[in-house]
């Protein structure tokens, strides 16, 4: 008798899904045929992006490309296993050694991904009666994996750094982690980083800073947002970025002192249980690594195209959020008004992702627009005709 009223999960599921439906927040998936630099063809329609991660064009450089080629014609595809059985290649290791040098550590850890990265730091790091004090914007998978970890999980608002210090003042004598984004991947603002190290070395808390959409981009020959703050390991101790954004690769690194490196291999199950990244795309990222540190060009041109944009949308009154990264939101409230201006932005050939809850708060909904170093002068220009153009025929 219970068994027959056991609700069914396959139903549950598919009732969530419709009810995402009908508010016009279901999530699609589009398949991209061809990418050439900033443009993307998918169907019939060739479209300007302004929704990738590129931010320093290397995704598609021919420097990387040969990389990955000759590894994969000499090591082949597939690593065939984990880091700790026979997963582990000269590939894996130069690249470690090379991010290591690069953001001022004295080791690196390779991940398959920036959210298993985070899990396994988390889960190997806390455990329950810790407390993990985290930014309530932090990505989703910082949340996630200090929900795994069975620390309690306490949440300031944004960027408040004397909230910070009430959550950990309440409990003085746990162990205490806070982590925090370098660069806010919604909203692109960058974290108060000096004073989040002062309040940790005070409160005796460790400090993690997840730096995904700061490395390459930010701080001396792009190390990142820890570096652009002056701060070192000692202050920060935990580092994680990923190798699949202005890197134009895919997979993740958390670098740190010898004892955190050693202490993952032993401890974080998503590093010990998962398969290593194939050798050639540890070796398109080693060369990602070193045209990002030898070409600065690439950040400079990056900072004026931002400052083009940001000049260009206040002179026309666009509702711009207070970045200076190359996340470039435009805060439009409701859904229906940001899924219509990304639909106005494609039918005039540029494709900008409207981003909507869950992802962001109810009331916060926006065209999340993204620049690289790929993009042109001319480029932003034409974006910014078509957001006035699709911004008024919303208010008409």
């Amino acid at each position: 008798m219970a068994a027959a009223s056991r609700p069914d999960l396959l139903e549950r599921l598919a009732a969530q899904t419709a009810k995402r439906e009908r508010a016009q927040l279901l999530r699609r998936l589009r398949t991209i045929d061809h990418v050439d630099g900033p443009w993307l063809e998918t169907g019939h329609q060739r479209l300007l992006s302004f929704c990738s991660n590129d931010y320093l064009g290397l995704a598609q450089h021919p420097q990387l490309i040969a990389a990955l080629t000759r590894a994969a014609r000499e090591a082949g595809v597939g690593s065939t296993s984990a880091h700790l059985i026979c997963g582990h290649r000269t590939e894996h290791a130069e690249l470690e050694e090379a991010l290591a040098a690069w953001t001022g550590r004295e080791r690196a850890l390779l991940f398959s991904t920036g959210y298993m990265a985070n899990l396994g730091v988390l889960q190997a790091f806390l455990t329950r009666g810790d407390v993990c004090v985290q930014d309530k914007l932090n990505h989703a998978c910082l949340l996630d994996g200090a929900k795994l970890s069975g620390a309690e999980l306490k949440r300031y608002p944004h960027a408040d750094v004397a909230a910070a210090a009430r959550q950990l003042a309440a409990n003085p004598a746990a162990a205490a982690l806070l982590a925090t984004d370098g660069v806010f991947s919604m909203d692109g603002d960058i974290a108060p980083l000096r004073e989040l190290a002062t309040l940790c070395t005070n409160e005796r808390a460790t400090l993690m800073v997840d730096d995904a959409h700061g490395l390459g981009v930010l701080g001396t020959n792009g190390a990142g947002s820890i570096s652009a703050a002056n701060l070192g390991q000692h202050e920060v101790p935990l580092l994680m970025a990923t190798l699949g954004k202005a890197l134009g690769c895919s997979g993740a690194f958390v670098a740190g002192p010898a004892a955190l490196i050693d202490g993952l291999i032993q401890f974080a199950r998503p590093y010990i249980y998962t398969t290593a990244m194939p050798p050639a795309l540890a070796a398109a990222a080693l060369a990602a690594v070193q045209l990002a540190q030898a070409e600065g060009w690439r950040r400079e041109k990056l900072t004026a195209l931002i400052g083009r944009f940001r000049r260009g949308a206040i002179e026309l009154g666009l509702p711009l959020a207070a970045s200076t990264s190359a996340i470039q939101p435009l805060l439009l409230d409701s859904a229906d008004a940001a899924l219509a201006a990304a639909q106005s932005l494609e039918r005039q050939g540029l494709l900008v992702s409207a981003i909507r809850p869950p992802t962001v708060p109810q009331g916060r909904a926006r065209l999340r627009i993204t620049l690289s170093a790929a993009h042109e002068e001319d480029h932003v220009d034409r974006l910014l005709s078509a957001l006035a153009s699709s911004l008024r025929q919303g208010k008409t």
